[in-house]
């Protein structure tokens, strides 16, 4: 006999329903097809289960081409990572397919994008060089980009259009097909870096400047601003690996925009990273769409994989 005070519950008594009155939420329709030998990518979009991150997708890449047969803004956010995985040339040939119309930087990924561009590689082993201080001590990288932004300052131009010029002029020929900075400037596709002082290498530079850093990432706010008003009804926004500074950028954005009395609504937006994080959740995702229409979507997994997937999806249905 048990020793305990508490006996266990008679269910005799318990109501049942038919199965057929419950109903569910998943059913056959749902169900996943299998993939067939020779079957395009767009087929197995169409076979995955009508569900869960499957329909996300779905619904990401129909907002794109929606976004693009429609004249509507299709904006990228991307963080360093994204620029590390080596995705350059997969949003540049995005950007000849009409599915790129402005680019928005963290700090990070323009420093390895500018990197790659004029070395041809990027992403320092640093727990080798942390010890003894020579982390972020790139004599190439700190001097040419502290330099671009002081002139750039002077000039009122962003970092962004300043960093493409001058990587117009220096970049290896052998990589420059790889740089989104330079690509997107030859095309005239506005890139925006948007930098938290101290939090990049080139900051520790001894010809950094402060006021020049942020007069170009305050003027890549605004054109930024202007580029996010072009998202009113139907235009895209997504966030690639960015945890914090895109998704504190885009809200404010967000919110200047209306501010100032413009139409902001009835957009897409998408978090794709391989942790889904608070800020991107609520900042990109969420608050955006608050009362005003619109849909925001979370895909997780590792950036290598799931951008190139969504590229290649976008390829077929353009071609």
């Amino acid at each position: 006999m048990s020793k305990y005070r508490h006996q266990p519950l008679d269910l005799s008594g318990l109501a049942t329903i038919p199965i057929a009155t419950r109903g569910g939420k998943v059913r056959m329709e749902h169900m996943a097809a299998p993939h067939g030998p020779g079957d395009s990518l767009s087929a197995w979009l169409d076979k995955l289960p009508r569900l869960l991150a499957a329909d996300s997708l779905r619904a990401v890449a129909a907002a794109i081409l929606k976004a693009r047969a429609g004249g509507r803004a299709i904006i990228w956010g991307i963080g360093g990572h994204v620029v590390k995985c080596g995705l350059g040339p997969i949003l540049i040939d995005l950007m000849d397919r009409g599915l790129v119309s402005a680019i928005a930087m963290n700090g990070a990924a323009s420093i390895h994008d500018f990197e790659i561009a004029i070395a041809g590689a990027t992403s320092e082993d640093v727990e080798a060089v942390l010890p003894d201080g020579r982390f972020g001590a790139a004599e190439e990288t700190g001097r040419e980009m502290n330099d671009t932004l002081a002139h750039a300052a002077r000039h009122g131009l962003g970092a962004g259009e300043a960093l493409g010029a001058r990587l117009d002029l220096i970049a290896k020929s052998e990589s420059a097909s790889a740089s989104l900075l330079l690509q997107a400037w030859r095309r005239s596709i506005p890139v925006t870096v948007h930098v938290a002082l101290g939090s990049d290498t080139p900051h520790t530079h001894p010809r950094a400047n402060g006021a020049a850093i942020g007069a170009c990432s305050l003027q890549d706010f605004r054109l930024f601003c202007s580029l996010v008003r072009d998202l009113d009804s139907g235009g895209v926004y997504l966030n690639l690996g960015s945890a914090v500074v895109l998704p504190e950028v885009f809200l404010k954005a967000v919110s200047s925009v209306r501010n100032l009395g413009f139409p902001l609504a009835g957009f897409t937006t998408a978090n794709f990273d391989f942790l889904q994080h608070y800020r991107p959740r609520l900042n990109v995702v969420e608050r955006p769409h608050a009362q005003r229409g619109g849909a925001g979507y979370s895909l997780t997994g590792h950036h290598e994989i799931m951008i190139p997937l969504l590229a290649a999806l976008l390829v077929e249905k353009t071609s």
